[in-house]
């Protein structure tokens, strides 16, 4: 995991930028802003942070642009990201899911909320305990340094899409449920539509090329591997 403490701030409106930056590092982190996604893209790469909060509409390389870019580099693997828009519909939420964000917020929000997410983000990977390794047939899963190996090809998942296939591959052939997975994955302080679930689903499968995980119709999901 990156740097902790220190949190990438970027967006195209400064009074957004100054208002999230004070409230952060009334909190404690060390806070790097960026103007647009160019900066975004630089300044991450210099300072390594641990968390990145990205608006999604920047003049240049927008949010989602700059996520998909870093999520690409071996060092942005695990980054916490999170995504600010001003856009509320369902198809932008989604893309940026996709890339592997840990969160999207729809502007206008709160200092307190984005903090207390921000809180809730870091709490959850300071806490998850290093549970060993899953070895079923030619997957090996190695849940302490996040990394997915099968027939001998290591394979990068995004940091939900890696802690969701633990926790499957965790009980094979057990039925986890939708709000089940919801709580263990993204945890009770952050809040994901079942929709959410699905987008992770998919990209688990497209990187595995394995069929793996079973979708039990109203149900949830299991890890069944043949």
């Amino acid at each position: 995991m990156s740097n902790v403490k220190k949190i990438l701030i970027a967006d195209d409106e400064p009074d957004i930028l100054e208002i999230i930056q004070f409230n952060l590092q009334s909190e404690g982190y060390e806070v790097i802003t960026a103007k647009n996604g160019d900066e975004a893209i630089e300044a991450a790469k210099k300072s390594l942070p641990g968390l990145i909060i990205l608006d999604v509409m920047m003049p240049g390389k927008n949010g989602i642009d700059v996520c998909n870019i870093l999520r690409l580099l071996p060092s942005f693997k695990d980054t916490l990201i999170i995504f600010l828009s001003a856009l509320s519909d369902e198809t932008t939420e989604v893309r940026g899911l996709e890339t592997g964000a840990d969160d999207y917020l729809t502007k206008p929000i709160s200092p307190k909320v984005l903090v207390s997410k921000v809180n809730a983000l870091f709490r959850r990977v300071n806490d998850k305990d290093s549970l060993g390794t899953i070895k079923i047939g030619d997957l090996v899963i190695d849940r302490e340094k996040y990394i997915i190996n099968y027939l001998g090809k290591d394979i990068i998942l995004a940091r939900k899409e890696f802690e969701l296939l633990a926790l499957l591959a965790s009980k094979p052939s057990k039925v986890f449920l939708r709000n089940e997975i919801l709580n263990q994955v993204w945890g009770t302080e952050v809040i994901v539509g079942d929709r959410t679930i699905d987008v992770h689903i998919r990209k688990i499968r497209q990187k595995l090329d394995l069929d793996c995980i079973t979708t039990v119709k109203g149900v949830g999901y299991k890890f069944d591997m043949q």
